[in-house]
């Protein structure tokens, strides 16, 4: 997999992008565990990628959620057994 970040918020630690190979879009949040830190990316749909990144502001409330866990059922690549905690 390749992900591609097309917009990068600093200030609320996301990005939104596409996965070169499938053309899947997502949103993705830091992550950290005691052995690394990576992203967790979670797949949105084409009307969610073109407002997040017209608009990154608006997809806060989405990032919020899943560093809440909420949307777990959207990431594209399952979490370890060691799984990390957002940053």
């Amino acid at each position: 997999m390749r992900f591609v970040d097309i917009v990068v918020s600093k200030e609320h630690r996301f990005s939104v992008g596409v996965e070169e190979e499938s053309g899947r879009m997502f949103v993705s949040i830091p992550v950290s565990s005691r052995i690394v830190d990576y992203g967790e990316y979670y797949e949105i749909s084409e009307s969610d990628y073109v407002l997040f990144v017209r608009d990154p502001a608006a997809a806060v409330g989405f990032v919020m959620e899943c560093r809440s866990r909420l949307h777990d059922d959207l990431l594209i690549v399952e979490p370890g057994w060691n799984r990390g905690t957002p940053v």
